[in-house]
């Protein structure tokens, strides 16, 4: 079992940057794929990147592709995320999800396929 907690949420204007962190808790981190998903008032939750467990494979939203980049420490037992270039659009409960898997290149991109969930950390990003 794992525990996650997000970090780094905050009031941005548009333009700026953040870098989101999830800390896991355990001794098992490598042996979770990670992913970020992000939920706005009133939307769906939706998927926003995703990482292997070795941090060799990555995945990307098509609406932050090119603009935030995820990443992972094992050593630290913490997931990043760095979002450049804000957008109003990008205002959301940025939630991180953990899922153990065998290989060391693959990761998920559906919110179901996640067995552990963080709180969430809030990004706000002002026009």
């Amino acid at each position: 079992q794992v525990q996650l907690v997000e970090s780094g949420g905050e009031l941005v204007q548009a333009g700026g940057s953040l870098r989101l962190s999830c800390a896991a808790s355990g001794r098992t981190f490598s042996r979770y794929a990670m992913g970020w998903f992000r939920q706005a008032p009133g939307k769906e939750r939706e998927f926003v990147a995703a990482i292997s467990r070795g941090g060799g494979s990555t995945a990307y939203a098509d609406s932050v592709k090119g603009r935030f980049t995820i990443s992972r420490d094992n050593a630290k037992n913490t997931v990043y995320l760095q979002m450049n270039s804000l957008k109003p659009e990008d205002t959301a409960v940025y939630f991180c999800a953990a899922d153990p898997v065998y290989s060391y290149t693959y990761y998920h991109t559906a919110s179901d396929e996640y067995e552990y969930w963080g709180q969430g950390t809030q990004v706000t990003v002002s026009s």
